[in-house]
């Protein structure tokens, strides 16, 4: 790999003056995050946080993760006293003069009062529950108006940079804040960005102290919503520090588009190229196609183009891959973009982009299809929160959503209703899983517009996004102010890329509206409350006959894990495929008539994973939703097994409900399998009960009159049995087991394992009614960062009290606490108690790894 150094630059003439930032938020490059710790211009991670630290020459392109060591405290959005001056009269004129602001963006501000926190940070999560009604659709936490003492955030960060920073152009890079960031550097006002999804960036180069020290500040404002769930509150994702040359690739400035041809692929790549110098600047870009071994396949050099001072231009090139691996569900196989911008035929700045090669079409009649075959889309919509952490996920935790999903023999994602973490994105690349890929707003007014461009331009290279959607449930969307909208915001997109179709959410006005500008049109549910599915489905397609569909929000069944009566002073769901909103269906009701349906490319169930807020059906003690196809933790709920059997293609055999009925002796239990065999045969303490014929996509269930024991389902295929699958009344709990999802991870500072917990009795049989307070105690380099239990109505603190000790509650039988590294290698034990009842421990290793370059 060539090395870019400002040496080079230097000795190129190149090096220019700062040049002129604005106040108005810019965009993000849409480089991934594990992607830049090998990527720029070559040099460890070592090399590059040393350099950045004392100031020695580094790779030009430099990306530096500026997550650790920040300051935080509350403000308060009525008292300008308690905000830091924000608001006060002394204070009126903060942008009058660029460098007088507030004494809380400036060098001397004492912050040795506020807490010490790395990113990313949602303290939503922190704040207790509160039973309000204007708070339990977003999780029942207290922000709003009402709650100005616990709306407002201020984060402050010192760091140091280089003289040497002088020459190149410096940028601070938001993946997203919720919301309503104003951000401020060295005491002077630089903007603001309202939505709480868009990424958003400024350039601190004329700003800068350089030699010394330079204090970035926020000030997060989360008293208005965006949605109507949880939304946490807080710089709840990544921070990076970019540092590049006066002549380098610009932000999102790398675009890969493929062509499948017989035994080769091309590859288009389109690069935009800005020269922020006084100085006129001859370049070419040589682009590198690397594939999975490491070894170049493919390479091309574009036409050399003159960039005038302040200009930019775009740089085409184009390369044959011999053979391509194409990216697939089952196989998703990557290559690697591997950008040199050389200016003045000396290489100024190095980039790399992930992409796959593959193609994707949506067809009237055979649905969905990927590299030519017809792929139905067996998707799930999902929001961003997850147990314990909030909107604040860990890169990892983007990965393990991912793969329970998959592990469902689910190959499809909705990044239900906005904009996602680029990790998120990586995971489904890397993991094989199609996604729908949405703005949050949906408008062609600036603002809008402004969201959907760094929308696409920040996810085009990513394979796993298949379609884009430009809205959701929108009151205009059936009208002709939704088709004039829609139209702009489609105009904007295909100029951005040409390659992917739109669609939007849509529940009523199937045919009207912008549904005769949508490149696919999109189903929610039956298109309005009391309307049949298939009655509705079938209409559309023969009123449009040659229109592509999917199914953008299906089902929004809901369940409680491990409830098999539905509880309304509780707040709980029965488990079984029977509850659903009047507008909604049962997993058996919408699965079957996609499933039928080769025109139809497949659907969306709403929703994968439960989150925090949106209630339903009931409200507080609800805190959390009900509509997941696995709880909050991450733990299946039955329903998981009917779409692994009818989604899949292994065997499947799920019985349930548990059998610890005490009290209801005698009386009649509804026994429900879930299977893709051809037959189950139930028996009851070895009693055959009967053989039930199983019908696709459906369930065989009997009524079984409750006797302690066994009841065990035997599945045939063929005319035999292949397997098996029993519920015991268990005994009292006993003790603990533990099992942590990865006994190894990197000693980096971010790297979690999520460490589950069952209740067992004394036979090891979990327990599944147990509700045991089980204590986490935590020893060596790591800490706890969250606990769950996947309870729609628990109160527990979601967020431990100490990194090295916590308390959660076990819900039937359940709950899970997630573990970060520090970045000392070493052993990590974690141990579990509860009174009463035998504890037990587990031991992840921190392996010892090389840290993303960071700021110092």
């Amino acid at each position: 790999m060539s090395r870019c150094t400002r040496r080079h630059l230097l000795k190129a003439g190149l090096a220019a003056s700062a040049g002129v930032v604005t106040a108005k938020a810019d965009f993000l490059p849409g480089i991934s995050a594990r992607q830049e710790q090998s990527t720029s211009a070559g040099g460890t991670a070592e090399q590059a946080t040393t350099g950045a630290a004392s100031g020695e020459e580094t790779s030009l392109r430099e990306r530096l993760l500026l997550d650790f060591g920040w300051r935080f405290h509350l403000g308060n959005a009525d008292d300008p006293v308690k905000d830091f001056g924000w608001g006060a009269r002394l204070h009126g004129a903060a942008f009058a003069k660029t460098g007088v602001s507030l004494p809380v963006a400036g060098p001397d501000f004492d912050d040795s009062g506020w807490r010490s926190i790395d990113l990313p940070h949602d303290w939503a999560v922190e704040l207790p529950f509160e039973n309000a009604p204007k708070l339990i659709e977003h999780g029942a936490k207290p922000l709003g108006r009402d709650y100005p003492d616990t709306s407002i955030g201020w984060y402050r960060r010192v760091f140091d940079l280089p003289t040497s920073d002088a020459a190149p152009r410096i940028s601070v890079e938001f993946d997203g804040v919720f919301r309503n960031a104003i951000v401020f550097f060295n005491d002077i006002y630089l903007g603001e960005n309202l939505s709480g999804y868009a990424p958003f960036r400024f350039d601190l180069t004329d700003f800068a102290n350089y030699g010394g020290k330079n204090t970035l500040v926020v000030r997060v404002d989360a008293t208005l919503s965006e949605g109507w769930f949880y939304e946490g509150a807080g710089i709840y994702r990544h921070v990076w520090l970019t540092k590049t040359n006066p002549l380098h690739i610009a932000h999102w400035g790398t675009v890969v588009r493929t062509e499948v041809h017989e035994g080769s692929a091309s590859v288009k790549t389109q690069t935009e190229v800005e020269n922020e110098s006084d100085k006129e600047a001859m370049c070419s870009v040589l682009s590198e196609v690397i594939g999975s071994d490491g070894r170049v396949v493919a390479s091309a050099r574009s036409n050399s183009a003159a960039i005038p001072a302040w200009g930019k231009a775009t740089l085409d090139s184009q390369a044959a891959v011999p053979q391509p691996a194409l990216w697939s569900v089952e196989s998703p196989n990557l290559y690697r973009l591997r950008t040199t911008l050389e200016g003045n035929e000396v290489p100024t700045d190095q980039d790399e982009t992930v992409f796959g090669i593959r193609t994707i079409d949506f067809d009237a009649q055979t649905g969905f299809r990927l590299n030519g075959r017809p792929v139905k889309i067996k998707g799930t919509c999902n929001h961003q929160d997850h147990a314990g952490v909030g909107a604040a996920l860990p890169d990892r935790l983007q990965s393990y959503r991912i793969e329970r999903l998959k592990d469902m023999e689910s190959n499809g994602y909705r990044t239900s209703h906005n904009p996602p973490t680029p990790e998120l994105l990586d995971a489904c690349d890397r993991l094989g899983m199609l996604v729908m890929d949405e703005t949050r707003m949906m408008s062609s007014s600036p603002e809008g517009l402004s969201q959907l461009e760094r929308l696409v331009r920040r996810d085009r290279n990513h394979p796993c996004v298949v379609i884009w959607s430009i809205g959701n449930e929108e009151p205009i969307q059936g009208t002709p102010c939704g088709a004039r909208v829609s139209e702009s915001m489609k105009r904007l997109v295909r100029e951005l890329d040409p390659t992917r179709p739109i669609t939007e959410a849509m529940n009523y006005g199937w045919g009207q509206g912008l549904s005769k500008v949508v490149d696919v049109q999109g189903f929610n549910y039956a298109g309005g409350r009391g309307r049949d599915l298939a009655q509705s489905i079938d209409e559309f397609r023969q009123k449009f006959p040659n229109q592509p569909t999917v199914g953008t929000e299906t089902a929004s069944t809901v369940s409680t894990r491990g409830i098999y009566e539905n509880d309304k002073v509780k707040g709980y769901v029965s488990a079984y495929d029977i509850n659903h909103p009047p507008w909604a269906s049962t997993a058996e009701e919408w699965w079957p008539v996609y499933d039928e349906r080769k025109f139809l490319s497949g659907g969306f169930a709403w929703t994968g994973f439960d989150y925090r807020g949106e209630p339903t059906p009931y409200g507080w003690p609800c805190i959390s939703s009900h509509f997941g196809i696995l709880d909050t933790c991450g733990f299946p709920k039955d329903l998981f097994f009917y779409y692994r059997a009818w989604w899949g293609s292994k065997p499947v055999l799920h019985l349930f409900p548990h059998w610890n009925w005490s009290g209801k002796e005698g009386q009649e239990i509804d026994v429900w399998c879930f299977s893709n065999l051809d037959s189950v045969e139930l028996f009851l303490n070895g009693t055959s009960l009967g053989t039930k014929e199983m019908k696709r996509d459906s369930h065989v269930e009997w009524k079984v009159k409750y006797a302690p024991g066994v009841i065990e389902a035997r599945g045939s295929k063929g005319g035999h049995v292949v397997l098996t699958d029993k519920r015991e009344t268990t005994g009292s709990p006993a003790r603990l087991v533990l099992h942590a999802d990865r006994e190894k991870i990197a000693a980096d500072g971010e790297d979690v394992s999520v460490v589950s917990v069952e209740v067992v009795d004394a036979q090891g049989r979990m327990v599944p009614v147990a509700s045991n307070q089980v204590t986490f105690k935590l020893a060596g380099p790591g800490r706890l960062i969250g606990v769950g239990n996947g309870d729609p109505s628990c109160h527990d603190p979601d967020k431990p009290a100490a990194p090295d000790q916590a308390q959660r509650s076990a819900f039937n039988g359940l709950c899970m606490a997630v573990v970060q590294a520090l970045k000392q290698p070493g052993e990590i034990r974690i141990e579990a108690s509860s009174p009463g009842i035998e504890g037990t421990s587990v031991v992840i290793q921190g392996q010892g790894a090389s840290p993303r370059p960071a700021v110092a």
